[in-house]
């Protein structure tokens, strides 16, 4: 104890300077976050002028978890479906927050084209927007308009304090943002197919999505959709998209994998984006094969 005590330095020998100069960082303001620390992951955009082909996984069931383990699984990217999932804005956060924490990119499908659902989805920060059924070059505009901030287009400005911008922290946010962000417009109808050129030469629309369920049902032919008029349109919409070129004006090729045509297919056939599956149907295999692997014995 004694020793303890004959140790202490009685307060008015300290050095008042070296006290006051001690507790100087506590009142400086924190530094901001540096540009990198917000641009660390490649965006989707960059990766594909870099001429990667991404594969993907539609998300229906909103679940955090399931989009974070698909996000460590390898997907490039996850479509947070709004358009047909059941989860709302919030749980779609939740969902674009566990596919960034695993290291993947989000892309969210608003449920119609329009300017308030494509506020609500962009000020969360995903990575790309998805609009469905897109038949003309008007409405392909349309939803370009819908991702700008005036003059350029019709977005409303709560970019200081949205998560888009890193809530006002991404400095650099306003000169970067169209850089980022993957503008994707479905074609999903035999009109839309008709509009294929229209819609390609949309000044910064980058990516075409083939939607080929929609487009069967809009022949007739909603439970044939392997028939040869359905992939007639398919490979029409297809050839012109490919035929342009999206440095100059033209868009990537993106598409979904069907019972009639494989991941493998799409690729051939030159898509840039390819979904190779939905989070539920997955899952459903998964279950009824476990179930069936008990109770009757197969493999």
């Amino acid at each position: 104890m004694f020793s303890l005590i004959s140790r202490r330095i009685p307060f008015q020998n300290l050095n008042r300077t070296s006290v006051l100069h001690r507790a100087q960082p506590l009142l400086t303001k924190p530094a901001a976050p540096s540009t990198a620390f917000f641009s660390s992951q490649r965006s989707l955009k960059t990766r594909l002028r870099e001429g990667e082909n991404l594969y993907g996984l539609f998300l229906l069931s909103f679940s955090p978890e399931m989009a974070e383990i698909a996000s460590y699984a390898g997907y490039d990217f996850i479509v947070v479906d709004m358009e047909h999932g059941a989860g709302g804005v919030r749980e779609a956060l939740n969902c674009i927050r566990a596919v960034e924490a695993a290291g993947s990119s989000t892309v969210l499908r608003v449920p119609d084209n329009c300017q308030a659902w494509t506020k609500k989805a962009l000020d969360l920060g995903p990575d790309g927007i998805m609009f469905p059924m897109i038949e003309t070059g008007k409405a392909a505009s349309d939803a370009v308009s819908y991702c700008r901030y005036r003059p350029d287009g019709l977005r409303g400005c709560a970019y200081s304090i949205v998560r888009d911008s890193k809530f006002g922290f991404d400095e650099e946010y306003l000169r970067n943002y169209t850089d980022q962000l993957l503008i994707m417009c479905q074609i999903e109808s035999e009109e839309g197919v008709k509009n294929v050129k229209d819609i390609v030469a949309v000044d910064g629309m980058d990516c075409v999505m083939m939607g080929p369920r929609d487009l069967s049902a809009s022949l007739g032919l909603l439970h044939d959709p392997g028939n040869a008029k359905v992939k007639s349109l398919m490979r029409t919409a297809e050839t012109a998209v490919i035929a342009s070129d999206p440095e100059n004006g033209g868009a990537y090729l993106a598409g979904m994998a069907t019972a009639q045509d494989k991941p493998v297919d799409l690729r051939l056939r030159g898509y840039h984006m390819i979904i190779g599956a939905t989070d539920v149907p997955l899952f459903k295999k998964a279950v009824v094969d476990d179930v069936k692997s008990f109770k009757f014995g197969c493999s």
